[in-house]
């Protein structure tokens, strides 16, 4: 029996009619597998993930598989979406043992949880040296059965390495850290490409985040030129998707062309972000306009009806990975006609011969012309062609971290461009996190489906919700946003934080207790959860210049310091925090008479765009509110008509002024 069929996860669900007996993670698994004394076969993917497809059809779906499962093996299913405190905690030993990592990740356990075999996609029979899936579920059951001792000493060592606590190194931060993270990515860049390393190339957008804040606190033009030819050579590939927006996970080759087709809400949240912010320091319309193309496919494509954001788009359709963005030139020319058709084809290289194993992938790599616009009649066309081929599979989760990345980039995205509808977007996305995904005490859910809030928040949650709620502060100027955002943080701290070794574990306090506790600081795919809290908390000391916040940012910068000596360009959203505390910042508060935000300051923001600027706004409508948030700004008086403008930089106060461009 399968005991998946009442789960809400899809990829749980994609699993619920194989023969194998799988079981979601939980005491009923284990229970059974102590009782019966039995190994547990642990499978960890997510639903959009290709080679998790791969495994399944070759494998759980066989019956031949799944009678030598079912027999001797409890047979355990994570979505490391919905876990990723389980997924990071068996990733990292994957990595400790095998060097490697990736999904699907596969396990064996014993029933106390203890891993001895670790490894990621295995065929069903031996391929190119690697051994089958038949095979090693033969060999370990017979070793299960004869020598039990040997893989249960295996699995005790393997999480005594993992049970080590961190050693407590902090460090006072140094910019000498910022210049060796840029040093390593300048030796690492591909000046012909664009991007870093060889292929496959990820996008990494808290790399180009951090080049381009580098860029503009150094003045260094090699750190802002790598960036801008990256996100530009980006935007030209068929990573991008030009016809309907949006980009997918990674390209797997030099030139951004041949993506792997998922497409992740959080890639595109970190990448509109980083388009954004090239936008801001530019002023060049093709960075804001990609941006914007982002947004809007995840607006139409990734958005629920309560104003959540589901995970993302698989890579397949028809069982072939890319094929519903493939295009011929005969296609291309019976949608839009002779001539349109010729245009689109030569703009976007659909060429008879293909551009990829003779099929085309739209793309301008090497055209040097700018898009069609994405309000194009003709793009609009192709796009609702697209649509009637086999649809891709959404996956409808809504990860609270995950959102928290999207209403962030939507909130920037309000800032710097001024279009309201991303910022009504962040707040409907905010408003549902705090109806559906927030118990009664407050606390946050990780994940929601279909009605049902189920996992209890972990780091990444709440410091990345922390950090979308102060751009909603700096969106539209209410304070609530700022009460929301310390309510949230001051839960991170008494629920999260090591008071001993310093940092932040994943999991809170009195969440599930797993073989280990991790905790992470490398930046991988997403920016860690202790990246994201010390960002969250030194913008937190900025606006409330409380002790409280102040200590908390001091304890935290010195240890992400401290950890990230060894590699610091694995850590470039860690960075970001770094260059908060190391260069000179910028409090503005503005007391006005009227309600609003004054017409001059709104002016300066769009046109200046700073990017090392906190403003807070203290009106008479907001006044009783803002007080009790940020006490000190009772000093702060409203005057009769007008604003007044009050500047800090760098613990220095300038004196008062009426006119806000006497202050540039």
């Amino acid at each position: 029996m399968n005991h998946l069929i009442n789960e809400k996860s899809p990829y749980l669900l994609q699993h619920a009619e194989n023969p194998v007996n799988w079981y979601p993670w939980g005491n009923e698994a284990f229970e059974r597998a102590e009782k019966e004394d039995l190994p547990v076969f642990l499978s960890i993917g997510y639903s959009t993930c290709h080679w998790c497809h791969v495994m399944a059809h070759e494998s759980f779906e066989d019956e031949e598989v799944a009678e030598l499962l079912n027999r001797h093996y409890v047979c355990i299913k994570v979505d490391r979406e919905e876990r990723p405190d389980i997924d990071s905690v068996y990733m990292a030993a994957c990595q400790a043992v095998t060097g490697a990592g990736g999904w699907p990740l596969t396990a064996i356990l014993a029933p106390d949880q203890k891993p001895f075999f670790l490894g990621t996609y295995i065929p069903k029979h031996p391929r190119y040296g690697q051994t089958g899936l038949l095979e090693l579920l033969q060999k370990v059951h017979l070793l299960w059965s004869r020598d039990r001792e040997k893989l249960l000493e295996t699995g005790r060592q393997i999480t005594a390495f993992l049970s080590v606590p961190g050693s407590k190194s902090e460090e006072a931060p140094d910019k000498k850290i910022l210049k060796q993270a840029a040093d390593l990515f300048k030796k690492q860049y591909d000046s012909k490409w664009g991007g870093f390393g060889s292929a496959p190339k990820f996008p990494s957008p808290h790399n180009l985040l951090f080049l381009l804040d580098y860029s503009a606190m150094e003045s260094d033009g090699r750190a802002l030129e790598m960036a801008l030819h990256t996100l530009s050579a980006m935007a030209c590939g068929g990573m991008n998707d030009q016809i309907g927006g949006g980009f997918s996970r990674y390209s797997t080759d030099q030139k951004w062309l041949v993506p792997h087709f998922e497409k992740m809400l959080y890639d595109n949240a970190l990448l509109a972000m980083s388009y954004l912010q090239a936008y801001r320091m530019t002023g060049e319309d093709m960075y804001a306009d990609t941006a914007k193309r982002t947004l809007d496919y995840v607006l139409r494509e990734l958005t629920g009806p309560g104003g959540e954001f589901y995970c993302g788009q698989d890579a397949d359709s028809d069982g072939v990975e890319g094929k519903y963005y493939y295009f011929t030139q005969e296609e291309v020319l019976d949608v839009l006609g002779r001539k349109d058709g010729v245009e689109f084809c030569r703009l976007y290289d659909i060429t008879p011969e293909g551009n990829f194993e003779g099929r085309c992938i739209p793309n301008r790599i090497g055209t040097g012309h700018d898009p069609w616009p994405s309000d194009d009649a003709r793009l609009k066309k192709l796009y609702g062609y697209r649509l009637g081929r086999v649809s891709l599979h959404r996956d409808d989760k809504v990860i609270l971290s995950w959102n928290g990345w999207m209403i962030l980039a939507l909130a920037k995205a309000a800032q710097i461009t001024g279009d309201s509808r991303y910022r009504d977007a962040a707040i409907h996305a905010c408003q549902f996190i705090k109806q559906y995904m927030t118990d009664s005490r407050g606390r946050l859910y990780l994940r929601w489906r279909k009605g049902e809030a189920a996992t209890p928040g972990q780091l990444d949650d709440y410091a990345v919700f922390g950090l979308a709620l102060i751009d909603l502060y700096r969106t539209t100027y209410e304070p609530q946003y700022l009460e929301d955002a310390m309510f949230f943080a001051r839960q991170m701290t008494e629920l999260f934080e090591d008071k001993k070794n310093g940092g932040y574990y994943l999991t809170a306090s009195d969440a599930e207790a797993l073989i280990a506790r991790p905790k992470e600081t490398y930046d991988g795919a997403i920016p860690s959860g202790n990246s994201a809290a010390a960002v969250l908390l030194v913008q937190l000391a900025q606006y409330t210049c409380d002790v409280l916040w102040q200590e908390a940012r001091e304890r935290q910068i010195r240890y992400l310091a401290g950890s990230i000596q060894e590699y610091p360009a694995g850590h470039s959203f860690g960075l970001l925090a770094l260059i908060k505390v190391l260069y000179p910042a910028r409090e503005l508060v503005c007391v006005s008479a009227d309600s609003g935000l004054p017409e001059a300051l709104r002016h300066y923001l769009l046109e200046n765009n700073p990017i090392d600027l906190s403003v807070i706004l203290k009106t008479k409508e907001n006044k009783a509110r803002l007080e009790k948030a940020l006490p000190y700004v009772k000093d702060y008086p409203i005057p009769d008509k007008g604003a007044m403008y009050y500047l800090c930089r760098n613990g220095v106060c300038m004196a008062p002024v009426e006119d806000i461009s006497k202050l540039q």
